[in-house]
């Protein structure tokens, strides 16, 4: 008697449905292959999962698509290739045999033509698999519907009830290659997601995402404005007030000082500056929107966590730090001898090469505020590469 292979406990592995012709798209290749962005629509999909945490695909293509497949997933690990079958049921059931001898926990199944899945979206599918066999991410409908009957208005459809299906579909690795196994090959379904409805299996709806619109038509490759920009910028500017009694804290650094910065968290200037940049630079407000003063729960809170919060939400928006310029403006304490360790610290907290910050100080020649020591301001400017 043969054992039952043993699971990947908690593994999130990935089957790409590719295996179409994708004609629609009018490309000169299929259109999963089509260069976009920089790249390709099969690079861009399989990157953005690997994004969201999943380490093993088995990627369904058409045959004899071996060889351009190669070119275009080179350097990415843990890919299976399986022909694809005459049906996309059939594309998914051998991708999913193919992840069978070392099973996974979870599996999410994506079109490729489908090139950019935020993290949050397979951060909340995954999230629903505690409940459910299955997950899958919905978008609402906005316009109104109609049930269309040779050309013309049938009846009405409530749209309130009614959503848009995404991929990647999330399930059970279990469950979903069960599902699979007992289906009609004679029937058709939509997607994966009745597949494991007609075999009992409950779907729990998550938020979908704009992003995640699918590459159909040729316009789709010529008038599509990227989401996500090569570089994005923003620019960050905080002051706090120099007060007896308080801790001096630059850049994550403790500074000895007869005073220190009044704030309702630690009142780190220079950290504070940086947040803000790096969340202008990726659209997400102020840092006063996200620790609001009046939250009592960030009283004395070290600004590191305003930081890595930041960085977050960056790296949720498909950006990664590309470099950081600081400025401290005050007419004491130095700066000079604290340099480093504030660039040290700052790279940490940001995840990125200590050469990828700059740490700068100047005086406004004993004018205004800062000049006459009642506090000391910050400007930043943050730079954000897109990991896509």
């Amino acid at each position: 008697m043969t054992a039952a292979p043993t699971p990947e406990t908690g593994a999130l592995a990935a089957v790409i449905v590719a295996a179409g012709k994708g004609l629609r798209a009018g490309q000169a290749v299929p259109k999963q292959f089509a260069p976009y962005r920089g790249s390709t629509v099969l690079r861009h999909a399989v990157e953005a999962l690997v994004r969201g945490g999943v380490t093993r695909f088995a990627v369904a293509i058409p045959e004899g698509a071996d060889s351009i497949v190669h070119e275009c997933l080179g350097g990415i690990d843990g890919v299976t290739l399986v022909t694809g079958g005459a049906s996309r049921q059939e594309s998914v059931a051998r991708a999913l045999e193919a992840l069978a001898d070392t099973p996974p926990d979870l599996v999410l199944v994506h079109d490729a033509a489908r090139p950019d899945c935020p993290p949050k979206v397979i951060a909340r599918l995954v999230d629903a698999l505690d409940a459910h066999p299955g997950a899958i991410p919905v978008l609402p409908v906005v316009d109104s519907m109609v049930v269309a009957e040779n050309g013309l208005m049938a009846a009405d459809a409530r749209r309130e009830s009614l959503r848009r299906v995404q991929t990647p579909q999330a399930f059970r690795f279990a469950d979903i290659l069960a599902a699979h196994r007992a289906w009609d090959g004679e029937a058709t379904a939509g997607d994966d997601a009745q597949v494991l409805r007609a075999s009992g299996g409950e779907v729990a709806l998550v938020d979908g995402d704009e992003r995640l619109r699918k590459l159909t038509f040729a316009e789709d490759f010529m008038t599509a404005k990227p989401t996500v920009l090569p570089v994005r910028v923003g620019s960050g500017y905080d002051v706090h007030r120099l007060v007896p009694g308080e801790e001096l804290w630059l850049c994550g650094v403790q500074v000895e000082h007869d005073k220190g910065l009044a704030g309702h968290s630690d009142a780190d200037v220079g950290l504070h500056a940086v947040v803000d940049a790096i969340l202008g630079a990726c659209a997400q407000g102020d840092i006063g929107q996200h620790f609001p003063p009046s939250d009592p729960q960030w009283k004395g809170a070290p600004s590191s966590r305003f930081v890595e919060h930041a960085v977050k939400l960056a790296a949720e928006a498909g950006y990664a730090i590309g470099n950081v310029d600081l400025t401290l403006i005050c007419e004491a304490p130095k700066i000079g001898p604290h340099r480093d360790a504030m660039r040290a610290r700052l790279a940490e907290l940001l995840g990125v090469d200590v050469g990828c910050v700059s740490v700068k100080a100047t005086t406004t020649e004993r004018l205004g505020f800062t000049g006459r020591g009642e506090g000391i301001a910050a400007q930043a400017v943050a730079t954000l590469v897109t990991t896509a």
